[in-house]
């Protein structure tokens, strides 16, 4: 028997499978929907990072090209692509085919360097009887300066005549099972034994280095979640049997003390510690939880002005038996503006920018200057025939102006001052629709019961101007509105796990001042679930409905009528354009019934393909229902994943268009389409 530590060999299998298997994806992708020539393009551009060319560079007198071969045979003789790529992302030789060295002794000494690296990443997939023949023109490689030099003269022979034939031959051998998997751990922690989400290695299971690791670090997280900050694998012994190709594994756990969360200490940045202080949640003495420290982190983002947040751990316990949390804190820029842009073949163009003042006292004092412009469809039968064609009311506009004070006189209250005005045309030729010019302002506070859960209420007071086939409305609204929203979610632009929920009842009453008594009622949800650990699967799905009350439709502003479809709502329908109908022309309605449901398919670290189906009506009565046409869309997503948020290009189609419906429609912007 033959005893092997495994120090940081325990952490790279996972990523090489996760990447090979990837570009093999692509790989297909590309040829299925263009064709092997447009895949050989993007293998030699380096598409999104994945391929890189192989080609070697041209021969010259001054530097020794080469062209590197790597084989990975199983002991049934067959080609192990997994096992190939992970020794390509390990070899240097490799990473550095595009910069050849000068002579054939530097060749000879970077391959020389790739041999230890090439065993580990194999030991890394579970296979610790690999042997590698490392080779230049079939001279081999060897560690004794003798045979180095060898290898050397042969690179040398091959200088400016054509590029230096380089060969790694792996012969994998059997892949290691475990054959014993011991735990010690305090048993009191778990008297019927661990369950399988805190270790879920057992006999048989392979033995790859990057399961071997997850399961360690998967076992020390429940042990903290169940109250145990200061647990720790204390010991790991890996023993490799190479003439029974098996290893048993035993590791040793010090739970530590049953701990509660400690006192709170805020320090950096230039926002007021007490504004901060009214977004945790967490009380001295509580039970300790690694996912409350998440949810507080999460909290302290919502402040615009804080940029980065730490939340640092102390590493024991105060007198009391609880944790001490410090978070860290820096300031984002007080100044920012943007700039975007979006496009829709059913809706057109679209620009918006910004300005933001994220603390303008020292509090966390947010100022944005909203503004955007569009091209808006025309209604009236007629169509652009060029720019001299166009008027100023081919244009829409918003321009919004909010004030947030977040921590209300050292509470969970944060005082809101919004003012907005927009002008808008919504519909085509073929279905009607209207234009809405409206002006409206709002003064409310905010109220967070927690991390999750808030509620908006206040002032809110309208002017509103539109016109449909209906007629003319010129409306004033006085009254109250209140927001409720529960939100788990991990991630505001990309979510994988969790759940959204929104609720807004607004009451414009005459008695206020309204001209019209309009009482209107909306809730929406959503939720997000992964099918993996890594959320290179998710399932997410969206339903709304929403009810109007009081005065008839033809004295309800447009604005505040119920519309369905757009690349919020149903995908392939132009924006608002599922509606009752009269005089073949759009009207909007008093109910409203929307869902969505997707699969989000992370193909590759920065490549997803989303799959979706939508559905919306908009009906007549105020009690939602499917009595009037209801829209289906589907189609298929593309999303870069980024730092900031993916980039969304969705193609949908209506399933069941009127005249009128494009044949399909696409969609370009940030963010997830729910």
């Amino acid at each position: 028997m033959v005893r092997r530590c495994l120090p940081s060999l325990l952490g790279r299998a996972r990523q090489r499978y996760f990447i090979a298997a990837a570009r093999r994806v692509l790989r297909s992708a590309c040829v299925a929907v263009v064709g092997c020539s447009l895949c050989e393009q993007a293998h030699a551009l380096d598409f999104f990072g994945l391929f890189g060319s192989d080609d070697p560079p041209p021969v010259s007198a001054t530097t020794l090209s080469y062209r590197l071969e790597i084989e990975a045979k199983t002991p049934e003789g067959k080609n192990d692509s997994d096992a190939e790529q992970a020794l390509r992302d390990a070899a240097g030789t490799y990473r550095l085919r595009q910069e050849p060295p000068p002579d054939g002794e530097g060749l000879a000494r970077r391959l020389q360097a790739d041999i230890n690296p090439l065993l580990d990443a194999l030991w890394g997939l579970g296979r610790y009887n690999a042997q590698i023949d490392v080779t230049i023109d079939g001279v081999p490689i060897s560690l004794d300066e003798i045979g180095l030099a060898a290898a050397a003269r042969r690179a040398d022979s091959f200088r400016n005549r054509t590029v230096v034939p380089v060969k790694v031959i792996a012969r994998l051998g059997p892949l290691f099972k475990l054959r014993a998997v011991d735990v010690d751990y305090p048993r009191d922690q778990a008297p019927q034994g661990l369950p399988r989400r805190a270790f879920a290695l057992k006999f048989g299971d392979p033995a790859i280095s990057a399961d071997l690791r997850a399961a360690q670090v998967k076992l020390v997280d429940w042990f903290r979640s169940n109250g145990h900050p200061l647990a720790k694998v204390a010991d790991v012994k890996a023993t490799v049997d190479h003439a029974a190709a098996a290893m048993d594994l035993r590791l040793r756990v010090e739970a530590g003390p049953k701990a509660g969360i400690g006192a709170v200490t805020i320090s950096g940045g230039d926002v007021d510690p007490r504004v901060v202080a009214t977004h945790v949640y967490l009380r001295e003495g509580e039970p300790y939880s690694p996912e409350r420290l998440v949810l507080a982190k999460t909290s302290i983002a919502k402040i615009p002005a804080i940029g980065g947040i730490r939340v640092r751990e102390a590493d024991k316990l105060d007198a009391n038996g609880n944790l001490p949390v410090f978070i860290d804190l820096t300031e984002r820029p007080r100044h920012a503006v943007g700039l975007s842009a979006k496009y829709s073949t059913v809706d057109g163009p679209g620009i918006a920018g910004y300005y933001e003042d994220r603390n303008i006292f020292g509090g966390g004092e947010r100022l944005r200057l909203e503004a955007s412009a569009s091209l808006l469809q025309r209604i009236d039968g007629t169509s652009f025939t060029g720019f001299n064609n166009l008027s100023g009311s081919d244009f829409g506009a918003r321009f919004t102006g909010t004030f947030i004070k977040p921590g209300l006189f050292g509470t969970a209250n944060d005082l809101l001052i919004e003012a907005t005005a927009f002008r808008e045309r919504v519909g085509n030729n073929d279905l009607g629709g209207y234009t809405d010019d409206t002006v409206r302002g709002t003064f409310g506070v905010i109220h967070r019961f927690s991390e999750a859960a808030s509620l908006q209420a206040g002032l809110q007071v309208e002017q509103s101007k539109s016109q449909d086939v209906l007629g003319r409305v010129d409306a004033t609204l006085i009254g109250f509105t209140a927001t409720g929203r529960y939100d788990t979610t991990d991630n505001p632009l990309d979510p994988t796990r969790g759940v959204r929920l929104s609720a807004t009842v607004n009451a414009y009453p005459k008695l206020m001042g309204s001209t019209i008594d309009l009482f209107e009622a909306r809730v929406a949800g959503s939720a997000y679930y992964a099918l993996d650990e890594q959320a290179d699967y998710v399932l997410a799905g969206r339903l709304a409905a929403g009810s109007l009350a009081g005065a008839p439709l033809d004295q309800i502003p447009d604005a505040h009528r119920f519309f369905a479809g757009g690349g919020g709502s149903v995908r392939g329908y132009g924006f608002n354009t599922i509606s009752p109908m009269m005089f073949g022309q759009i009207t909007g309605g008093r109910g409203l019934i929307e869902g969505s449901a997707e699969v989000r398919v992370r193909i590759t670290p920065t490549i997803g393909l989303v799959p979706f189906f939508d559905f919306g009506t908009a009906s007549r009565s105020s009690l939602p229902g499917f009595d009037d046409y209801v829209g289906y869309g589907a189609g298929l997503g593309l999303r870069y994943l980024t730092p900031v948020g993916p980039i969304r290009l969705d193609v949908a189609t209506p399933l069941n268009p009127r005249p009128g419906d494009s044949r399909y429609a696409i969609y370009v912007s940030i963010g997830q389409a729910f």
